[in-house]
Order: structure tokens, then sequence, then C-alpha cells
């Protein structure tokens, strides 16, 4: 089995193959690039999410006094807050107008728009899976859109400080809390890799784990603010995305596994 407790160091732990990932994620449905990863390359990889969401209810999210049908845009980056927007503006009877338009940082998220509305009818744009081209898509719009950002409690500042310090007509809608998951049935598994898509995973982590050590196990880390908190927890970061030409963590996975796996 593949042994989230960390491997014996080796000199180089760059040199040692990766037979087994845990992404920080739940499992998907169907397919999967991750699944095609490991089916291409040989190798086991486990999905466990080291954080869980639980919702804000309709009567706390009114003490916000944020009310989302004043708005004609919405900022998503998440699938999380797709799904939370939907059902708290059903639990508060929101009726959005045919002409509100979503803004998501990766195509990705903008289809998964498709659970919820008819996608080809609505005004969907959407950034190349990184931050900076959702903050260029954004600033087109600047003078047209009043903005809602649906979020987490615990969230990267990264998008609501863009919109302030450019001017944007624009609000926080936190519609749901990240908690840490319990993740003791992991205490004696150990993997190769761990994948990390926000700095609440490794928060997790450590709450779970606080003597964990890196040793020979990889990090992968994926968007900006998650790849600060790898190294603010004096971990090695050995796989970023996305980068210019490694959009997607599944891409930046490939390549190290071709230079290590040969």
């Amino acid at each position: 089995m593949a042994k989230v407790k960390p491997n014996v160091l080796t000199a180089d732990p760059s040199k040692r193959p990766v037979k087994s990932i845990l992404i920080s994620q739940p499992k998907p449905e169907g397919k999967s690039p991750y699944l095609e990863l490991a089916e291409r390359h040989h190798i086991k990889i486990d999905f466990r999410p080291f954080i869980q969401v639980d919702p804000i209810d309709s009567k706390e999210f009114r003490k916000s006094k944020v009310h989302i049908e004043e708005f004609s845009a919405v900022i998503f980056n998440s699938r999380h807050a797709i799904d939370h927007f939907f059902r708290i503006s059903e639990e508060l009877r929101v009726k959005h107008s045919a002409d509100l338009k979503f803004f998501c940082d990766s195509e990705a998220v903008a289809l998964y728009l498709q659970k919820y509305t008819q996608y080809r009818k609505r005004k969907v744009f959407f950034g190349k899976g990184n931050l900076q081209s959702l903050l260029d898509l954004l600033l087109k719009h600047k003078d047209k859109e009043s903005f809602l950002f649906p979020c987490s409690d615990i969230r990267a500042p990264e998008i609501p400080d863009f919109l302030t310090k450019k001017g944007f007509k624009f609000a926080e809608a936190i519609i749901y809390r990240t908690v840490v998951a319990d993740l003791s049935d992991l205490k004696e598994i150990f993997y190769d890799m761990i994948v990390f898509f926000s700095p609440a995973g490794l928060k997790s982590l450590f709450i779970n784990f606080p003597d964990f050590q890196q040793n020979n196990t990889r990090i992968a880390a994926f968007g900006s603010s998650t790849k600060n908190a790898v190294l603010e927890y004096n971990l090695r970061l050995d796989v970023e995305a996305p980068l210019p030409d490694l959009p997607s963590m599944t891409a930046a996975i490939e390549r190290y596994l071709r230079e290590v796996n040969g």
C-alpha cells in the first residue's frame, strides 16, 4: 500500500521516483485528468479532501446586508462558490436577472455553471486558470458592472485587494465556511507526493499532524496563495502550477513525473 506521513529522507529527494500521490480534494465524478495521469504513468492516485465546507444559512447571511439582486456580475473562483451562491439564492428566493454576468477564473469553473443555469443563454467570461488572467478580464469590465464575490470565511486576499485598489464597485459575500477535516485515519499512510490547492489544506495538514516533516514527500501547490503557504510552513515546494507553460496541476505533475520516473 502506498505509504500523510513522510518517507525517510535521502540525499536528494527529487531523484526518487513517485509511485503514489494524494490529491487533497474530493474524488471527481466520471473522467478525470488525474485518473488518466495515473493510468499513463502506472502510479497510485488517491483523493481525500483536507477541508470541508459548511454552509452559512440565509438567516445569518441576511446580517451581512448584502443583497444579491443589486449586482450585475458575479465572480467565481471555485465550484464551492458556485454551489453555495445558487443555494443561498434559492433560500432567499432571489431570481437572477437574465442579464446577470458570470466571471470565472477558468473554463472548468465556468462549465460547472451548467449544473444550475442554461449556460449558453448566459453571459459567461472566464480566465485561463491563473489569477492574473482573471484580474485582466475583470479590469476590462470595471466601469460597466457592479461585482459580487461569493467566498468562504477563509479566502485568499488577492481578488478583493485588487478590486479595492482599482476602485471597483463590489462586495464580498461570505456564503460558506471552510473547516478542517479529520484526517486521523491517514496517520500511518505514506505518499510520495501530496497536492494542495489552498492555504486551508496546509493548515489542515498541520492541525491533524503537528509533527509532520516533509523528508522525501514531494509537495505540489496550485496558486500563488497556496505556494506562499507551503513556504510559510517551511516546506520544500517541488511542483508548482499554474505557470505560463503549465496551466494546470496535472500538466505540472506530468512534467515532474517524466523527470523523476523516466
